[in-house]
């Protein structure tokens, strides 16, 4: 679909599509556009077969769907679902300008229901001076360029509306319906540690990055584990530097214990001996040594 301006319904309308074509994937837009409309403008009843989202940027209108009628102003956002039979129009004295985007893919519902949509949630207030309607627009005028990147121009502005959306309609929820919030900190601690073990972070700086206190961290963490979190993150550097040892024979010492946060060399290997009852270098070799032999014993007699 290329940009195209003038529509029967609207003063002005202009759309862009994706340049990159849709063959299957997680997450892909489509295409994006904006319109002012005439008043009392309809559209509907109808169904769509991709997820299409509008940004109402002035005047007002209603959005129907089976479950609900929305009457919609100024900062509104509403999402169309497929399959989902809809209709909107333009309000008779103050017709709506809105900006719009469709969008599908593979994750396009989890990511959706993960923000806080439901088929009987489908409008949030953002407020004009969210930064919805510039975000779109920037989607709009990357596609009207035509360049191959506007794909990843395009992703990262649905993510970021998506964001937007989640602030606004899972106030108040827990990211797992049912779960404890005590389990939810545990698990982000632990998310925490596992992207983080490479760097020399400390229990502290974790604590601070997730707002809690670090005593009642470490309480709730024992609770769930097991462990503190210093052994928890000791034991996960350790446990990924046994990956380096088995998976690049070509790194040294001193470069494994420093690519999983622990640059005192002495140190890693007192504590990997702790661990795992053997020096680094000792594990690696023992390692290497069965590879060998392994290998050895799969050639025929007669090719050795």
């Amino acid at each position: 679909m290329p940009e195209t301006s003038g529509k029967s319904g609207a003063l002005s309308y202009s759309v862009a599509s994706n340049p990159v074509y849709y063959e299957k994937g997680a997450l892909h837009v489509l295409f994006a556009g904006a319109s002012q409309t005439l008043p009392g403008h309809a559209l509907g009843p109808k169904l769509y077969d991709y997820y299409l989202l509008h940004y109402v940027e002035k005047g007002a209108g209603t959005f129907r769907t089976e479950l609900h009628t929305y009457d919609l102003s100024a900062g509104d956002c509403f999402l169309i679902q497929p399959g989902q039979l809809v209709s909107y129009q333009s309000h008779a004295r103050h017709p709506w300008q809105y900006r719009w985007m469709a969008f599908t893919g593979s994750q396009a519902a989890k990511h959706i229901e993960e923000a806080g949509f439901r088929p009987e949630k489908s409008v949030f207030h953002a407020g004009p001076s969210c930064g919805i309607s510039d975000w779109l627009s920037v989607m709009q005028t990357a596609f009207a360029e035509r360049k191959e990147s506007s794909h990843f121009t395009s992703l990262g502005t649905l993510y970021m509306i998506l964001a937007e959306a989640q602030n606004h309609l899972s106030q108040g929820q827990t990211l797992i319906p049912g779960e404890s919030s005590i389990r939810r900190t545990v698990k982000q601690m632990i998310q925490y540690m596992s992207t983080q073990y490479a760097y020399p972070v400390s229990i502290e700086q974790m604590s601070a990055s997730l707002g809690y206190n670090r005593a009642y961290l470490s309480r709730i963490f024992k609770q769930e584990t097991g462990l503190s979190p210093v052994t928890y993150l000791l034991k996960l550097r350790i446990d990924k530097s046994r990956q380096l040892l088995r998976e690049r024979p070509d790194l040294s010492i001193e470069q494994v214990s420093a690519s999983v946060g622990l640059p005192d060399a002495l140190y890693f290997s007192k504590q990997f001996k702790r661990f795992h009852g053997e020096a680094p270098s000792l594990y690696r070799e023992n390692i290497l040594n069965r590879s060998l032999h392994q290998a050895t014993r799969q050639v025929p007699p007669n090719q050795r």
